[in-house]
């Protein structure tokens, strides 16, 4: 079954919010030690590091904790734990 436009939009906004402070953080870290590369230089070490962060850290946080928001399900309501008459 194909996603919906709708889930793939909130699936690319929930990345956004993911990978965004990761490049942030990944360029902070690497441009001291790269001073004076060129950018395709930086890249290829920046890429990798990305890509691994993003598979293995970034999408099974989003997935576990937004699973049913990315799908558009509703949670189910928690059931109230009825009293047990006491005997």
């Amino acid at each position: 079954m194909q996603p919906s436009l709708a889930s793939r939009l909130r699936l690319a906004l929930l990345l956004v919010f993911g990978v965004y402070p990761v490049i942030t953080l990944y360029l902070y870290a690497l441009f001291p030690f790269t001073e004076g590369w060129a950018l395709w230089q930086r890249t290829v070490v920046l890429v990798p590091l990305m890509v691994l962060t993003i598979v293995f850290v970034v999408m099974p946080v989003i997935q576990k904790r937004f699973g049913g928001f990315i799908a558009g399900k509703r949670p189910a309501p928690v059931a109230q734990p009825t009293a047990q008459p006491a005997e």
